[in-house]
């Protein structure tokens, strides 16, 4: 009692659903990369992009003077305060790496060589 796939097909009644939507996904899946790939899509993203770029930048410049302006009033750092301290912390830490790596010379060099010659003089001899 096996039934054939034409006979499972017909008690799906969503069959016909998702056929015709695989085939509209397929072909609208097409269409869409043909379009992209084209140079004349590309000079046309382009100029939206210069535009909207251009229009925008206007704007996002009071948005940042407002930001800075409310930053400050609730005593708090703006983005550029942060990143002007991070390059400070940045630069002292490679000084103080600079000076532990002066420094580990420095004990290097101070410690003599024991030799006959610099034997400490006893206290009857000074």
């Amino acid at each position: 009692m096996t039934q054939s796939s034409n006979d499972s097909n017909v008690g799906d009644p969503m069959a016909a659903w998702r056929t015709m939507r695989d085939a509209t996904m397929e072909t609208w899946s097409k269409t869409m990369v043909d379009m992209v790939n084209t140079d004349a899509f590309a000079q046309s993203l382009g100029a939206y992009l210069d535009n909207y770029l251009s229009v925008s930048a206007p704007l996002r410049q009071s948005i940042e003077t407002a930001m800075t302006y409310v930053l400050a009033q609730l005593n708090m750092p703006s983005r550029t305060d942060v990143t002007n301290l991070a390059e400070r912390l940045t630069n002292i830490e490679v000084r103080l790496d600079d000076l532990d790596a002066k420094l580990d010379g420095f004990q290097g060099q101070s410690k003599p060589a024991r030799t006959s010659a610099s034997k400490p003089l006893k206290p009857e001899e000074r």
